[in-house]
């Protein structure tokens, strides 16, 4: 039987991907990717997607779907993993969200507000911003409009430190710059936001997978060793560095590397330090999600099955 929609998530290298795999298994579900760099083709060991085999096991939507110099968003995401849960729904299956990426879950939960048409004049101004000032100074200006958004944004990640001003700045308009409480960061969706599953009656519950930092950091060094051993440094190349995708981590350090900026033993040093310092924004930026529930340590794959028969979910073995 169909249910509502299970969202797990947790920081990169939580092994949230295979817990996934495993829970859908459990309940016949179809996942639905919410990461921001999975959905591009071509990337599968920079982004740890699910290949093939993990494919095969169970049916997975949004992963290698644009390509790395095509751009995307989190209102365009909100909209296709939306499509994805229905078609999941009409197919008498149920639909499991998983991924790392905040903004892409908020979006589709509908706890942001989302800019829906376009503001020519507002993107002129932006992209006159980018020219004259450094990334850092425009990141400043973020933590000031959206501190939550900020931190979970690399402070060199252009594209996306603009996106989230345009956001940002978009609904500060929309509001007449009136004051918030104190403590509200502004990010619960406005009446007139796109679409979301709150918005479309759809019931929802959000689980996520954090492993405490020093469980953490071994699983991310085993991470960095499979990838070089895979060919990351191939898939970097492949890539190049003027891919909208390239800014992922990982894939910055590698061409550092074969630019002959940085040696092997530095470049995999490099790789780990970026991953867990990753790895703590997404941390902060799950502290500050709304209605989110931490999987029990002890038992993490209980509780997620408890989330999912609390929707409606049923075992595949109930019987």
């Amino acid at each position: 039987m169909t249910g509502g929609v299970l969202i797990l998530t947790g920081p990169t290298a939580s092994g949230k991907s295979a817990f996934g795999i495993a829970v859908a298994e459990r309940f016949g579900a179809e996942i639905v990717g919410a990461d921001s760099r999975q959905i591009y083709r071509g990337m599968t060991i920079g982004t740890a997607a699910p290949g093939e085999a993990e494919r095969a096991r169970v049916p997975h939507h949004l992963i290698g779907i644009l390509e790395p110099h095509e751009r995307y968003s989190a209102a365009r995401f909100a909209r296709d993993a939306l499509a994805a849960i229905d078609a999941i729904h009409a197919r008498g299956r149920n639909a499991l969200v998983v991924g790392g990426t905040g903004f892409y879950i908020r979006a589709l939960a509908g706890d942001v507000a989302l800019s829906p048409t376009h503001d020519a004049t507002l993107r002129e101004r932006l992209v006159h911003e980018v020219r004259v000032h450094p990334a850092d100074v425009l990141h400043g200006w973020l933590s000031a409009l959206d501190p939550v958004r900020a931190a979970a944004i690399v402070p060199n990640d252009r594209y996306r430190i603009v996106r989230a001003l345009e956001v940002a700045l978009a609904r500060r308009a929309g509001s007449g710059d009136a004051p918030r409480p104190a403590g509200d960061t502004g990010t619960r969706a406005a009446p007139d936001s796109a679409e979301s599953l709150r918005s479309r009656g759809i019931a929802y519950r959000k689980v996520a997978l954090v492993p405490e930092p020093a469980a953490l950091l071994p699983r991310i060094e085993r991470r960095v060793d499979a990838m070089l051993a895979a060919g990351l440094l191939a898939e970097a190349e492949r890539i190049g560095g003027d891919a909208v995708a390239a800014d992922a981590v990982g894939y910055r350090e590698a061409l550092a590397y074969l630019r002959g900026w940085s040696t092997a033993a530095e470049l995999r040093a490099h790789l780990i330090r970026n991953t867990r310092r990753y790895a703590k924004r997404q941390a902060t930026w799950l502290r500050t999600e709304p209605d989110l529930a931490l999987l029990d340590a002890a038992d993490p794959f209980a509780f997620a099955c408890r989330a999912a028969r609390a929707l409606g979910w049923t075992d595949r073995d109930a019987d």
